[in-house]
Formats: structure tokens, C-alpha cells, sequence
């Protein structure tokens, strides 16, 4: 977990400013795309699609070099206020040497996604001390419920820290933790580790989701994450949606088989694959609380407009 105490946070948005969109990961079907971008557009925002943004290589939107480039073009362009991702995934693992971290600090912005992202957005959280967002992908947003799309301009615009009561929340175990929040896909962090890139989560609040991945090999990557040191010292972990994953009770009591002792977990956060996917700011600092089924975040994860 980055500990360093210079976080930098993005500006917010406000309606009219232009959103740039990037494709680190898969490639996407150009009509879930079209209809993701004119759920930014009804926000009030513009939509800066890059012309080369829908190349193709096997199932990536585009070579490594291609798909960073779109990236770090928009990073360093000063009317991009925001860079949200197309589409998760695979291939933001493959062009994290191509990042221009430096670019990214002097030009501090939303950077926005989910899913294959999230390892995009925890590495870039360590790394700068920048706040990024584990939110929707345009093309996800496409079918975007209202408490998704309501807790996404919140996140991004709104001059209060972001509190997100846990509906329907479960006490895994019970207590009250702080640290920064950090995370994202369980398979996509896993494959991090051994990897110059490998987030450190000490003394972090943990949040996990996923997809599609059978109870043996939930176990199987928290296993990793166990004997690789990954889960020491974490102070807290939030569980989002494990879609398609079998039975919750299950997922929860492989959590506590390979969480240490004494960290306090809370499951059931509408955030991941799930049908709704509410933002949350990484590399912020919170508070959990387990047993209220509350993680409240310590300040806003955006400099309002008129601060600037």
C-alpha cells in the first residue's frame, strides 16, 4: 500500500467539460460503445473519441504501443478533464511499462473503469499518489441502472466525501478499520503478483470483486494473495459483487480462511460485475465499519471547479 502522504486529487467535473475515452484492455462492440457514450452525453458532459480508438489486435483493442498511446495522448492533453475506458477485458496488464507516469502526475484527471482496469487504476494510485475510480466502462454504462449512473457523477463532481451505506450489507467479521481504499478485480490483481507492479495493500482497506470464477478458484487466488504476504497487515476488506460465483456463503468463508485474524470485512457492496456498479475512489483514505455496513470516506475524491 502506498503510504506516501502527498495524494494528489483530480478536479472535478463540471457539465460541458470533455471527456476523453481510451481503450487499454479488450476490444468493444462499437454499438454497446455508442450507446455507453450517450449516457456520458446525457450528464451533460462531451465526449472526445479518439479516431484510432476501435483498432483491433486478436482480442485487444489495438498493439500495446497503439493502446497506451491513446492513453498517455489523452493524459497530457489539458481539455481532457477525464479518461474513462471503454471496456474491461484483458491487455491494460501488458502496456503498464508504456504508462507515462510522470505525465500523469502534472496533468492530474479523472481516470476511470472497471474489471481489467481496476489493475490499471491500483497500479497508477501507487505509484503517483493520484486518485483514480473504479467505475463503469462505457460500455457497461450502456446499460447502466440509475443508482450506477447516480453514484458515478456523485463521486466525480460532488463537493462532500462519498458515504456508501452497504445495502443489504453482511458482517463477514466485525470491526472498524481505516485506510486508504485500494483494489479491484480479484484475477486481475492476483496476476500482478511476482510483478514489478505488485500493489502493496498494508494498511489499506482491501475491496475485491469478480466474475465467472467458480468457489475452488476464488480459493485458489486468495490463496496466492495469502502466501504471498499480499493480505498482511491489511486493516479492512470490502467484498463487492461476485457474480457468478457460486454460493455468498461460500465466497465469505474462504475470505475469513485466509484474512489474518482480527481484519474486519463486510460483503455485498453493489460494486464489480454485478447489475449495479457504484463508484469508488482508490487511494483515498476511509473509515469501514463492518457492523454498520458503512465506508465513509474522509475527504472528497475531487477539487471543486471554483477551487482551482
Amino acid at each position: 500500500m502506498n503510504t506516501r502522504d502527498d495524494i494528489i486529487i483530480p478536479h472535478a467535473l463540471k457539465p460541458g467539460d470533455t471527456v476523453g475515452i481510451a481503450a487499454p484492455a479488450g476490444w468493444f462492440d462499437p454499438e454497446r460503445f455508442r450507446r455507453g457514450v450517450a449516457a456520458i452525453e446525457a450528464m451533460g458532459l462531451r465526449v472526445m473519441i479518439p479516431n484510432d480508438l476501435f483498432e483491433k489486435n486478436r482480442y485487444m483493442a489495438g498493439t500495446d504501443d497503439h493502446r497506451a498511446g491513446v492513453f498517455n495522448n489523452l493524459i497530457a492533453d489539458r481539455g481532457i478533464k477525464a479518461v474513462f475506458c471503454a471496456r474491461g477485458g484483458f491487455g491494460s496488464m501488458r502496456m503498464l511499462p508504456l504508462l507515462d507516469m510522470d505525465a500523469i502526475c502534472a496533468n492530474p484527471k479523472i481516470i476511470a473503469g472497471f474489471s481489467d482496469v481496476s489493475l490499471l487504476l491500483t497500479v497508477i494510485a501507487e505509484k503517483t499518489g493520484m486518485v483514480t475510480f473504479h467505475a463503469p466502462v462505457i460500455t457497461s454504462l450502456a446499460d447502466a441502472g440509475d443508482m450506477t449512473k447516480a453514484a458515478l457523477v456523485e463521486a466525480m463532481t460532488g463537493r462532500k466525501p462519498v458515504e456508501i451505506m452497504v445495502k443489504d450489507g453482511v458482517t463477514v467479521r466485525s470491526g472498524v478499520a481505516q485506510g486508504r481504499v485500494i483494489g479491484g478485480n480479484l484475477a486481475s490483481l492476483c496476476h500482478l503478483i511476482g510483478t514489478p507492479w505488485q500493489p502493496g495493500f498494508k494498511a489499506g482497506i482491501l475491496f475485491l470483486e469478480e466474475t465467472n470464477e467458480p468457489a475452488y478458484r476464488i480459493d485458489r487466488m486468495l490463496s496466492q494473495m495469502h502466501l504471498s504476504g499480499c493480505l498482511d497487515g491489511v486493516a479492512g476488506i470490502v467484498l463487492g459483487s461476485f457474480e457468478n460465483c457460486g454460493q455468498p456463503a461460500e465466497i465469505y468463508e474462504i475470505v475469513q480462511e485466509h484474512v489474518p485474524a482480527g481484519i474486519p470485512v463486510v460483503a455485498g457492496m453493489a460494486a464489480g460485475h454485478g447489475p449495479e456498479n457504484i463508484t469508488l475512489p482508490l487511494g483515498l483514505g476511509a473509515t469501514l465499519d463492518a457492523d454498520r455496513h458503512v465506508l465513509q470516506y474522509q475527504a472528497p475524491a475531487v477539487v471543486p471547479q471554483d477551487a482551482l
